[in-house]
């Protein structure tokens, strides 16, 4: 018998009573602690809790047919609740046993509640009346158990005066009494004794009926288990079972097989055989005493509650062994194999393994080999057996039985390698041997790891699984290919071309390619049990309740739901071939619209998903929500019809016009106000105006009416404010709208009059000032004391161009594909559709569409040379309209069927990360978007001659003959190169080239021409900006070539700025020393440093500052300068120590470490808190984070930046 299998444990209070639901995977436990509860055994989760028993509850029972449980416990009270999820509560209490009641059960077709008690009665209920309708006495003891036969009308009771009794309750079916809940006088006349089994030597327990033969099992305190036959006169003990070393709390039958399971107080569950009478298995726990079973009245299921909570388990294996090949499933079923045509249903036995194994349980593995028609079959008995058969080549009367022709072996797992050999893994020696078909082994194999499992693996390849990692091992070089961590692996499921690989452990499924390189893994709560590969590419899988699918890159899914496990065996279309648990052939039906729209929209395909949008019902938040993570609102809102849902689409992908819409549909103020938002982005004041007027934001639509223009509409909002008499709103619009008069009045009307007398003064306005002195009761005289002021100048701005009617522009994006095919209104979309690369002005532009106006303006020869090669000559301008459109007709005409390549720009783009090599193709958009997304770029416009220089220099023009436009040549950088996945543009500029213009640069500083130096540095960094690297030697060359050059341009900056102060601001000394002392701090080459500290020298010199001018000048002698250089040196350090102060305080500390920002000028100490330019790496104040680098005035100042992309 094989291992028992645990399917879900528990740990809680002392389990005393259990019971199954006949449908769903729930399991009501009761506890010694007074509480019951209910759980999900397949989910592994608590369902709820029922807790109004005071002390322990002994019994619990599910109804058969109806969602009610009943319990039973020490406060002598039988309790009926309602099991229904929305309304779970104790419907009734039974009161009427005077001591503990031990079980109670539901009758299977009667409304009967059956109860046994301490108060030595056996009581029957009527649920319905809620009423006892019988009282069976007899027992002179404790009444243990009592139960209702399956099918008879008997009961069976145990007691501790060591009996079991039979009861027959005919009698009650027929005449139910009428009587009041007290009359107990007839209720005897129902119910009788009709047999008193003696035999145990004490109190018994336990005792149940057989589901079908006139058998009782009974389980006693004197440590047996005893069998007893019934006929229709008399009933008698047939057997004794014996093992238990102490008290036996349980046993029953298994509902399918001749067994007998058992629990007792020795910590052990047993399995009997019912015929032998002998213990075939035990199951024994450490600390924790057996105190009741149970059996599922359909599945393989038993339960067992213990001192530490409960276990739900299996005796045997219920996975079917099976395996596929082609249209043909080979699976064993009641110890045949046999096989199944998936396409014609025809189910034939081809092979009789009853003989295998001793005693036989089901085989666990089968492997087919088409070659020779042959089957390997594996059982885990005896420690793993293997026997390797050949199958008849047509079945015929007789099928033949494998122990006849069949070769065996010791093994846990085998499995067919190649047309003639398979492999075996022996799991105690860890050895794996490849055997030939007579059974000889020809190699023997040590794994690299501890393996389990062994798996087909590809050609002459095997997978092993170990308890953490995956191993890919080629069997005849005998080393490992590949390996993937993963928890320990159950099933291998390949793809029908072997490029992709499922393997499938308890939980988790890895998704990998043939040769492990990439993977996606996924995880799954409930447990998994098969799976099979669609013919899309998807894999499907089924877990316990489940059939779900997989794409390649991890998404998953729930196709359908399963009443009961399936093993899925082949996935075709909408069908999924499967085996359920008694090995029966089924197909189950699904919807695969989802997974394959999902498919469809991972791999491009719209005119698949167009067709899945108009022909499925594919709805739902999921698929909605799927689509927004994956960055396709725009898809989402063309099938969504809610109008909530609608809204937050159309506002997540820009569409105005469906969001307004939608917006007067549901019309709530938190709507107009993201609308309002949304449009305010894309500049469609129209709209904004609307939302605003909608939510009544009255101070939001003024300032908006200002913005554009809008005067009547601010009159009007005057009136409005009046009409509203908010004085604020009043004032506001008073001053939008330029009224003086409006403001003045505002002011009087709140009390402000000597605001009101200073506007009106400003203003020129004398009558009105005059009028709020005399309303204040005051004179001139009285004011003299307040200052006088100028005349205003604040006016309302003049209308140049009325923008009021008009929204601000915007680059239209152009229709989407589902937005042409969708207003079509048809699928065949092909000729909506406007190929890449095909003829004509708009396709000859294709790799170019994403040039800026500005490079449209300054490259016309450009776009003529290579746009408008097909364009008509100019002589044929005569031509009339209708002879152009013949012939462009007959062109194309001519040229049908034919597909042009791919335009050699595309490929650029295609191919390169780099900025540079997009400008070069002529994708400036995506050139910027890279330089954005990886260096932090955001002022184009210094990049623009750059730009253009690039593009040019990757392009030559050749005019073949004069009459027709020249051709456009490609330069290519590598123009060997025959692959299109490899072609790339010539490279512009080289890390040689820009360091001779940083040479440059170092000579413009030494001949003190930093005006220049600034210049070159500033254009270095630009250049490099568009810089190719193509090792990871080159990128360390332009990392540090970048560091160089920020570092002289931000010296040089640093010295012009001392400059500028000296001469503009020559009082503002401090700034000027701090300035010099900072430039001392670049890091410069050696013989500009010393330039720097010379000039830094001097100017503390000047200012009288000896100290600092003596610590400079021992910095300058550890560079090594020449003789004359020294000389000078020492006599500062020697006036510095003659006079060590410092006439002038400045803000500079060289003892502590510092950095310089880079706009200010200012020190940035170690620890302080500084922001980052994204691509020279320059330091800055936090203040300027998000503000232009004003250094090199091209990056934003703290912008978050992937750098350069990794080398080619």
């Amino acid at each position: 018998m094989s291992v028992m299998l645990t399917k879900f444990e528990s740990k809680s209070n002392r389990v005393k009573g259990l019971a199954f639901h006949p449908t769903q995977p729930l399991l009501a436990a009761a506890l010694h602690n007074g509480s019951v509860q209910l759980w999900n055994y397949r989910m592994g989760v608590l369902v709820d809790r029922f807790e109004e028993h005071e002390g322990p509850v002994r019994g619990v029972a599910i109804h058969p047919s109806r969602a009610l449980l009943v319990t039973g416990g020490d406060d002598y009270k039988i309790k009926v609740w309602d099991l229904k999820p929305q309304s779970r509560r104790c419907l009734f209490t039974l009161h009427g046993h005077l001591d503990y009641v031990r079980t109670v059960q539901f009758h299977h077709e009667m409304p009967w509640i059956l109860s046994a008690s301490d108060d030595q009665t056996i009581r029957i209920w009527n649920s319905t009346s809620r009423h006892c309708v019988a009282i069976l006495t007899g027992h002179s003891h404790y009444v243990m158990s009592a139960q209702f036969h399956p099918k008879d009308d008997l009961i069976v009771s145990t007691s501790m005066d060591q009996t079991v009794r039979v009861w027959d309750i005919s009698g009650l079916r027929k005449n139910t009494p009428n009587n009041g809940p007290n009359n107990f006088e007839t209720f005897d006349t129902f119910s009788t004794v009709k047999y008193v089994l003696e035999g145990h030597d004490r109190g018994v327990n336990w005792a149940s009926f057989h589901p079908t033969l006139p058998l009782i099992v009974s389980a006693a305190d004197d440590r047996t288990i005893k069998i007893w036959r019934m006929s229709e006169t008399r009933a008698w003990e047939v057997d004794s079972c014996r093992g238990h070393f102490n008290s036996v709390s349980s046993a029953i039958f298994h509902p399918k097989h001749e067994l007998i399971v058992s629990c007792a107080e020795d910590k052990t569950v047993r399995v009997w055989d019912l015929a032998k009478r002998t213990a075939i298995q035990t199951f024994r726990r450490e600390n924790d005493r057996f105190w009741i079973l149970a059996a599922h009245p359909n599945l393989n299921l038993f339960a067992a509650g213990h001192d530490g909570g409960l276990i739900v388990f299996k005796l045997e294996r219920e996975r079917p062994a099976f395996t596929v090949h082609g249209d043909m499933l080979y699976y064993i079923r009641d110890k045949y194999v046999r096989t199944y045509d998936f396409n014609s249903g025809s189910d034939i036995g081809l092979l009789s393994v009853r003989k295998f194994g001793s005693p036989y349980v089901p085989p666990r593995t089968v492997s087919y080999n088409p070659a020779e028609r042959a089957v390997v079959v594996t059982i885990s008995s005896d420690n793993g057996l293997f026997e390797l058969s050949s199958l008849p080549t047509q079945s015929n009367g007789e099928v033949k039985d494998s122990s006849a022709d069949g070769k065996r072996g010791s093994a846990h797992s085998a499995i067919f390698v190649a047309r003639n050999r398979f492999a075996v893994l022996n799991k105690t020696s860890q050895l794996i041997e490849v055997r030939d078909l007579s059974n000889s082994v020809v190699k023997t194999i040590k794994p690299p790891a501890q393996t389990n499992e062994i798996f087909y693996g590809g050609t002459a390849c095997l997978i092993l699984s170990s308890t953490t990692t995956v191993v890919l091992y080629d069997i005849q070089q005998q080393k490992t290919i590949a390996e993937l961590n993963s928890p320990p692996v159950k099933y291998v499921v390949w793809n029908a071309d072997g490029s992709l690989v499922a393997l499938m452990s308890k939980h988790t499924i890895t998704i990998a390619n043939k040769n492990f390189s990439q993977n996606s893994l996924i995880h799954e709560t409930i447990r998994i049990k098969s799976g099979a590969w669609d013919d899309t590419g998807v894999f499907i899988y089924s877990t316990l309740n489940h059939i779900k699918y997989c794409l390649p890159q991890g998404d998953h899914g729930v196709i359908c739901t399963l009443d009961n496990p399936v093993y899925l065996t082949r996935v075709k279309g909408k069908t999924a071939h499967c085996l359920d648990r008694s090995a029966r052939p089924r197909t189950i039906t699904f919807d695969p619209t989802e997974y394959r729209f999902k498919l469809a929209l991972l791999r491009n395909n719209y005119d698949e998903m167009l067709h899945i949008i108009r022909t499925s019902t594919l709805l739902g938040q999921s698929i909605i929500a799927y689509l927004q993570q994956k960055g396709f609102p725009e898809i989402a809102l063309h099938f969504v019809q809610d109008k909530n849902t609608r809204f937050d689409l159309a506002i997540e992908c820009g569409n105005l016009d469906v969001a307004l819409e939608t917006a007067r549909a549901i019309d709530r103020p938190e709507c107009w106000e993201r609308l309002a938002q949304q449009a305010l982005k894309q500049g469609n004041h129209k709209i904004v105006e609307k939302a605003y007027q909608q939510t009544k934001n009255f101070d939001r639509l003024s300032f908006l009416y200002l913005a554009t223009g809008s005067t009547e509409k601010l009159s009007k909002m005057q009136k409005i404010a009046d009409a509203r008499g908010d004085p604020m709103s009043r004032f506001h619009n008073a001053l939008y709208a330029g009224d003086v008069l409006g403001r003045i009045t505002v002011l009087r009307d709140v009390g402000l009059h000597p605001l009101a007398y200073l506007t009106a003064k400003t203003n020129g306005l004398e009558e009105e000032a005059a009028e709020i002195l005399e309303a204040a009761g005051l004179t001139e005289a009285d004011v003299d004391d307040v200052p006088a002021f100028g005349k205003c100048t604040l006016q309302t701005p003049s209308v140049v161009t009325p923008t009021s009617n008009f929204n601000w522009p915007s680059i239209s994006m152009g229709e989407s594909f589902f937005d042409r095919a969708l207003a079509n209104g048809h699928l065949d979309g092909d000729s909506d559709i406007p190929h890449i690369n095909g003829n004509g002005l708009d396709s000859g532009a294709g790799a170019s569409t994403a040039l800026d106006e500005w490079a449209k303006d300054e490259e016309p020869d450009v776009e003529e040379d290579g746009w408008e090669l097909d364009a008509e000559a100019e002589d044929d301008e005569e031509k009339d309209v209708d002879e152009e459109f013949e012939d462009a007709v007959e062109e194309e005409d001519l040229g049908a069927g034919a597909a042009p390549g791919v335009n050699e720009n595309e490929l650029w783009v295609r191919n390169s990360p780099f900025a540079a090599e997009h400008v070069a193709a002529g994708s400036f958009d995506s050139a910027m978007q890279l330089l954005n997304r990886q260096l932090g770029v955001v002022n184009f416009a210094l990049l623009k001659p750059s730009f253009l220089s690039i593009y040019r220099s990757s392009h030559v023009y050749v005019s073949p003959i004069a009459s027709l436009p020249p051709l456009q040549l490609h330069i290519r950088k590598n123009p060997e190169e025959t692959s299109p996945g490899r072609v790339l543009p010539v490279a512009a500029r080289t890390l040689s080239s820009i360091r001779t213009e940083l040479s440059e640069g170092y000579r413009f500083v030494s001949g003190n021409k930093l005006s220049e130096a600034q210049t070159t540095f500033r254009s270095v960094l630009l250049a490099l900006l568009l810089m190719v690297v193509s090792s990871d030697k080159e990128a360390k060359e332009w990392r540090d070539t970048v560091t160089i050059a920020r570092e002289y341009l931000l010296g040089v900056s640093i010295e012009l700025e001392r400059r500028r102060i000296a001469q503009d601001e020559p009082d503002n000394v401090r700034r000027s020393l701090e300035l010099a002392a900072y430039f001392t701090h670049c890091q410069l080459q050696p013989q500009h440093m010393q330039i720097a500290l010379r000039s830094a020298i001097g100017v503390f010199a000047k200012a009288n500052n000896h100290a600092t001018a003596a610590k400079l000048a021992r910095r300058l002698l550890d560079l090594n300068p020449d003789p004359k250089i020294v000389a000078q040196a020492r006599q500062r350090i020697a006036a510095g120590d003659r006079n060590p102060r410092n006439t002038v305080e400045v803000s500079y500390d060289e003892f502590t470490e510092f950095e310089i920002c880079a706009a200010t000028y200012t020190p940035i100490y170690k620890g302080s808190p500084s922001v980052r330019c994204p691509y020279t790496d320059a330091a800055f104040l936090p203040e300027f984070k998000g503000k232009l680098d004003p250094l090199i005035e091209l990056t934003e100042i703290g912008a978050t930046a992937s750098g350069l992309p990794a080398p080619r």
